[in-house]
């Protein structure tokens, strides 16, 4: 089957990104962003960020998962650290991040390092989280091949009884992960396809400001 998708186009018109405008550091500048993007309100999980990983197999795998955190260190992420990109992360620590918000017409493009957050900090946010989210990290064995969902289903049953009136701790295999940018592209729409990209580099501790051609 073949289909043509040449009427698919999109003409971008929303806003620009002038590199003497944007901050001095990345992480600066994307909370600008982010407060932008929450206020506009066209966008229902502006947290949601693609993680480019790389496989056992050689293939790089990319998905969905939910920014949680971010500071002036990186972004934070939680999943299950036996999961296959917890062992994609742990012998290739080197991942891609990033953003879409169409309604601003905006991406975030990030390459960065990955490593475990502290065990303090990843028990406050599990602790944090609603009752069924801290059993449903208990019931999946993230990324394992199972014979159907009434696996899943029978296991949340037995679990919500056994910890009916007991508080849930954190299973050691799971957790937040930190993410630190060594580059961070901010890409804005505009017309003709004349996109606006500015990157910012880190060499020798320092971030360098570049304009990027389209």
């Amino acid at each position: 089957m073949n289909r043509d998708l040449h009427a698919f186009r999109q003409t971008y018109a929303k806003g620009e990104l002038l590199i003497e405008n944007v901050s001095d550091h990345p992480m600066a500048q994307f909370t600008t962003w982010f407060k932008e993007i929450e206020e506009d309100g066209g966008v229902k999980e502006p947290n949601a960020m693609t993680l480019a990983t790389l496989g056992e197999d050689g293939f790089p795998k990319s998905r969905i998962v939910l920014l949680k955190e971010y500071d002036q260190k990186g972004f934070v992420f939680y999943t299950n650290y036996e999961s296959e990109k917890g062992m994609s992360i742990a012998n290739y620590p080197q991942v891609g991040i990033s953003f879409f918000w169409p309604s601003m017409e905006r991406q975030v493009i990030i390459k960065g390092t990955v490593s475990k957050v502290a065990a303090e900090r990843s028990d406050r946010y599990f602790n944090a989280r609603p009752k069924d989210s801290q059993l449903g990290a208990l019931v999946s064995d993230q990324s394992r091949v199972i014979k159907g969902r009434e696996v899943l289903e029978e296991k949340m049953s037995a679990l919500k009884a056994k910890y009916d009136s007991e508080v849930i701790k954190r299973p050691s295999h799971w957790g937040g992960y930190l993410v630190k940018p060594v580059s961070v592209e901010f890409w804005q729409g505009r017309p003709s396809r004349l996109h606006d990209r500015i990157r910012y580099r880190l060499e020798d501790s320092s971030w360098i400001k570049e304009r990027l051609a389209p």
